[in-house]
């Protein structure tokens, strides 16, 4: 069983609100967080991302390649158990219904980098959830940069932020030789423009000249597994109304999932807009669609130790290969000796 010393919910919550179209403090996160990727469910408006390197008031768009923006009515303030969303329609439109998925980072000085060829201008770091924000200036070749999470990353995703550029996602399910590009439904990339085939250590991360362009701004967003709390792993649809099972060793908060070939979109899905065992309200984070309840295939079981695919869906089970990315809302064996139950 997995056994994890700390609560999930420390360092990862999704949030739900209603919009009101003002000023609007947000609170129930459980902590103040480092990184908020915000969409509204049900207008047809672009996910955000905000995080505290940036700055706030500062945002890029999951679903796009556009560069970052600023807008002071769009999240202008990080609090202690949440954030302040202004009067921008992707955040807070009066009459619609909005989701946040927020993790906690939290040192930002002391941390030694000479092992890599970068240093980042800012940074957040939690070596005990295992994620980590940066942000840094491209030299356009390949290059290195260590990351301070004391363990080997299996998930990264590097944006440009004052030009245009995919979101490069790494996934330890693909590997070194591959990208996975967050904001279009694309296969598999395998130039060598992006992580130089070179794999993650325990130390560092390498870059190559795509993902180590813009001299003036690129973030990098990058998470190792936890266990009990964190998995981004690999699996093999069955094509099949009665779908696979996966143990991620924990009861998922929120699971997204990508085919990997042929093309599909990403799918995400989360217990806070569905809150039972069967989860079939999903958002793509490569669009700026609405929720849909999916009625073809793409519903999921979570349960205590896991995801179970309940359908033979294109995005979750058809008979091809996929990766997902979950963190916990419960692990299977928490500090306090409690078991993890199903919904």
């Amino acid at each position: 069983m997995a056994y994890i010393s700390f609560q999930p919910s420390d360092y990862f919550n999704p949030l739900k609100w209603d919009g009101t179209g003002a000023s609007n403090a947000l609170t129930g996160v459980g902590f103040e967080p480092n990184a908020t990727w915000i969409k509204s469910r049900d207008g047809g408006y672009q996910h955000e991302l905000y995080d505290s390197v940036r700055g706030v008031e500062k945002y890029i768009s999951p679903n796009d390649n556009d560069a970052e923006a600023t807008d002071a009515e769009g999240l202008n303030a990080f609090g202690a158990d949440g954030f302040t969303v202004g009067t921008r329609d992707q955040v807070n439109q009066s009459s619609k219904t909005y989701i946040s998925w927020n993790w906690k980072a939290g040192t930002t000085t002391g941390v030694d980098f000479s092992g890599g060829d970068i240093t980042p201008s800012a940074y957040s770091i939690n070596t005990t959830s295992g994620f980590g924000i940066y942000k840094f200036a491209g030299t356009n070749q390949a290059a290195t940069m260590a990351h301070g999470l004391g363990a080997t990353p299996g998930l990264i995703i590097v944006k440009r932020i004052s030009t245009t550029g995919n979101w490069a996602t790494y996934h330890q399910g693909t590997g070194n030789t591959k990208a996975l590009v967050l904001d279009t439904n694309a296969v598999a990339d395998t130039s060598t423009l992006y992580w130089n085939d070179t794999s993650p250590t325990s130390t560092l991360f390498s870059l190559s000249t795509y993902t180590n362009t813009d001299a003036t701004g690129i973030v990098a967003y990058v998470w190792a597994e936890k266990s009990g709390y964190s998995k981004f792993g690999s699996y093999s649809g069955n094509g099949n109304a009665d779908g696979v099972f996966v143990y991620t060793g924990f009861r998922p908060a929120v699971v997204i999932c990508k085919r990997i070939t042929p093309a599909n979109n990403w799918i995400i899905f989360d217990d806070r807009r569905n809150p039972y065992n069967f989860t079939n309200k999903v958002l793509y984070p490569s669009t700026d669609g609405t929720e849909d309840t999916e009625t073809t295939g793409n519903g999921i079981d979570i349960v205590s130790n896991g995801i179970k695919f309940r359908g033979d869906g294109g995005m979750t089970n058809a008979a091809n290969d996929f990766v997902y990315m979950a963190w916990a809302e419960f692990p299977t064996i928490s500090s306090n000796d409690v078991p993890g139950v199903a919904r």
